[in-house]
């Protein structure tokens, strides 16, 4: 079982892949994918732009690394981490994962799956945890737009 020290940790490094998003001019968000002994076995952050795909969100990209990782589909002792509440796609493929647990750092008024659905998107036994480095994960949201306004 995971503390609020290691989720803050864990949180710290998807942090380091919105930044890294940020640098390249993408919207900065970042996901890390955690196996159940502590490893990092994905790791993404937007490349909507780059890569020219709408699909290309944060959390896509570290779920695609994880199941590559571990050569499966399903994620049910992974656990995800991600900057920003993910949007409704994101919430659909990480209920298809199965994932066992889902860390996220600042809701997503706009268009955050918890305002877009009704109901949870996720495996029933799916661990929702919100708010971690909530502070954080919303400015540089925040200090991105800034710059682009």
């Amino acid at each position: 079982m995971n503390t609020r020290n290691d989720d803050e940790y864990y949180m710290r490094r998807a942090l380091e892949e919105a930044r890294a998003a940020a640098r390249d001019g993408e919207i900065p968000v970042g996901a890390i994918v955690v196996d159940a002994d502590g490893r990092i076995i994905g790791r993404g952050h937007n490349l909507t732009e780059k890569l020219r795909d709408v699909t290309a969100h944060a959390e896509m990209q570290a779920l695609t690394a994880a199941a590559l990782m571990l050569d499966s589909k399903y994620l049910p002792q992974a656990t995800l981490y991600v900057t920003l509440e993910p949007c409704l796609m994101c919430a659909g493929a990480i209920g298809w994962s199965q994932l066992g647990r889902l860390v996220i750092g600042a809701a997503d008024p706009r268009r955050g799956y918890s305002v877009l659905c009704a109901g949870s998107p996720f495996h029933p036994r799916t661990e929702v945890v919100s708010g971690v480095l909530d502070d954080e994960c919303r400015n540089i949201i925040i200090d991105f737009f800034k710059t682009k306004r």
